[in-house]
C-alpha cells in the first residue's frame, strides 16, 4: 500500500496563505491528498498549482468564506459525505489587536464567528465520520494569548482560549475511539494575519517572530509526539505539565454546598 493510499485527504481551512499553505505543503510532502478552503479562489488555485507540480498528490480547492452560513454548510457538508478525510486542520481565522472600547464591534462579531462557531461546526460534522471508522485527527490551530488574555484583545484571547478548551475536551471524549487531537499554540508568526489584524508584523519585535515554515514543522513534530498541546516557542515543556498540573488540583474544590469561609467571614 502506498503511503498516498494509507493516508487518504487532509482539509485545510485558510489554506491559501500563511500557516494554511504551509500546512498544505508538509501534508502533501507526507503523501495526504488534500482539500484547500478559503475565501480567495485565485490564491487557493495558486497553491494547487504549485502542490501538483511538487508532489504526486491531488488537490482539490474549495472556495468558501466559513463566516458565510451557507458556505460553512457546504465544507460541513464535504466532510459529512467525504469518507476519505482522515484529517481537518482548522487554520482559518481571525484576530484583533486593539482594546474592546476601540473595536468595531462587527468585526469583533465576525471573528469570533470563524474562531469559534466555524471550527467547532467543522469538527462536529468530521467526528462522527471518525468514530464510525474508529481513527482521524482533528488538529486546531490557538494562539499564545490563550494563556495570555492581557494580551492584544480580550475577545481574540478569548477565542483561543475557547479553542484550546475544546480540544482538550475533545481528546478526553475521542482518545479512546482512536481518534487524534491537537491544539497549536503559535506566538508572532510572519503571515498575513498582522495585517488584516491591523498591526504590520514589521512593527512587532523580530526576535518574538518566527517564520511559519518553522511553526509548522514544530507543531506537526509536536503532533508525531502525540502531544494534545502544542506550544512550538516555550522551551521547556515542563512548564506547560505544571500549569496543566495546577488546573486540574483545583478540580476537588470548584463545587461545594457551601462558600469558602474568606465569603462568610465577610458577610
Amino acid at each position: 500500500m502506498s503511503l498516498k493510499v494509507h493516508q487518504g485527504k487532509a482539509l485545510i481551512t485558510g489554506a491559501s496563505t500563511g500557516m494554511g499553505a504551509v500546512y498544505a505543503d508538509r501534508l502533501a510532502k507526507r503523501g495526504y491528498d488534500l482539500v484547500l478552503a478559503a475565501r480567495d479562489e485565485t490564491k487557493l488555485n495558486a497553491v494547487a498549482s504549485q502542490l501538483r507540480a511538487s508532489y504526486s498528490v491531488e488537490v482539490t480547492v474549495h472556495a468558501a468564506d466559513l463566516t458565510n452560513p451557507t458556505a460553512l454548510d457546504n465544507v460541513e457538508t464535504l466532510l459529512k459525505t467525504d469518507q476519505d478525510i482522515n484529517l481537518l486542520v482548522n487554520n482559518a481565522g481571525l484576530g484583533a489587536v486593539t482594546k474592546l472600547a476601540e473595536s468595531n464591534i462587527n468585526d469583533i462579531e465576525t471573528m469570533i464567528s470563524l474562531n469559534v462557531i466555524a471550527l467547532t461546526r467543522l469538527s462536529s460534522a468530521i467526528v462522527p465520520q471518525f468514530i464510525s471508522k474508529g481513527q482521524g485527527a482533528i488538529i486546531n490551530i490557538a494562539s499564545i494569548v490563550a494563556l495570555a488574555p492581557e494580551l492584544l484583545n480580550g475577545a481574540y484571547s478569548g477565542s483561543k482560549a475557547y479553542v484550546v478548551n475544546f480540544t482538550q475536551s475533545m481528546h478526553h471524549e475521542l482518545a479512546d475511539k482512536g481518534i487524534r487531537v491537537q491544539a497549536v499554540l503559535p506566538g508572532a508568526i510572519d503571515t498575513p494575519f498582522w495585517d488584516k489584524s491591523g498591526l504590520p508584523v514589521n512593527n512587532l519585535p523580530a526576535q518574538i517572530v518566527m517564520t511559519p515554515e518553522k511553526l509548522v514543522d514544530a507543531a506537526l513534530a509536536g503532533f508525531d509526539l502525540g502531544e494534545v498541546i502544542t506550544i512550538p516557542s516555550l522551551p521547556n515543556i515542563e512548564d506547560w505539565h505544571a500549569l496543566e498540573h495546577a488546573r486540574k488540583a483545583l478540580a476537588p474544590n470548584l463545587s461545594h454546598t457551601t462558600p469558602a469561609e474568606r465569603y462568610l467571614s465577610v458577610a
